[in-house]
């Protein structure tokens, strides 16, 4: 099964839509990739993903090469490209970096930010958000680590650490959310997340890059332990 290729549309009145408004390549491979639609190994056809998108194979390459810039895409000679896979030393070593970039952006966010425009993250780190996670919800305690994410590069306004950041989500993105459905995993992160804000809502640059720097360590504990499972 060519695990690249969805169920296409074939109309007439599709395809003008789509020359009207080019599709983002990238980006809905981009969110195929991460989310697994797409799994790691699989190939990227480049016939099937042209007609389904309804440009050339040459845009298609386009495409894949900005995915392989970001990693998610290697590139074989003679055999195409494929779904970049990661073994456990590669993922430990994202980590290294990435606990010190998210601790970073999280001072950055709150020295440039006054301390009230954290209430809306105080407001979803709360019981509400804990009651749905006790009823084994765990999926809305993913959809706020991404709000979380999203508010504080916005505010960090620093494309150099959005690029690394970005880049490292991509490829952690999946591992991430698999983690938090083991058992009290997705308790434990709401409680640092809580954590964290009540920080940045208190001004505390400092401590907020702090907590949120041992949160990630704490994550990569758990990646370790359960690296069989997440990758």
């Amino acid at each position: 099964m060519d695990l690249s290729r969805l169920p296409l549309i074939s109309t007439t009145s599709h395809h003008a839509n789509m020359v009207k408004n080019p599709p983002d390549i990238e980006g809905i491979l981009r969110e195929r990739i991460t989310r697994r639609e797409i799994l790691p190994g699989a190939k990227l056809k480049e016939n099937p993903l042209a007609e389904e998108f309804g440009v050339n194979r040459a845009r298609i390459r386009q495409a894949l090469g900005v995915l392989e810039q970001r990693g998610l895409v290697t590139r074989i000679p003679n055999q195409g490209a494929i779904v970049a896979t990661f073994d456990a030393e590669s993922l430990f070593k994202i980590y290294d970096v990435f606990e010190l970039l998210e601790g970073l952006c999280a001072r950055l966010a709150v020295q440039n930010t006054k301390p009230e425009s954290w209430q809306d993250l105080v407001d979803l780190f709360s019981s509400t958000l804990a009651d749905a996670i006790s009823n084994g919800n765990c999926e809305q305690m993913y959809f706020a680590v991404k709000t979380y994410r999203a508010r504080t590069i916005e505010a960090a306004d620093n494309p150099t650490l959005n690029d690394f950041l970005s880049s490292i989500w991509d490829k952690t993105e999946v591992m991430i959310r698999r983690t938090l459905i083991l058992p009290g995993r997705a308790e434990q992160s709401f409680l640092e997340h809580r954590e964290i804000v009540a920080a940045m809502r208190a001004g505390d640059a400092l401590k907020a890059e702090q907590l949120k720097v041992e949160s990630m360590r704490k994550a990569r504990k758990v990646l370790e332990k359960y690296k069989d499972f997440v990758l």
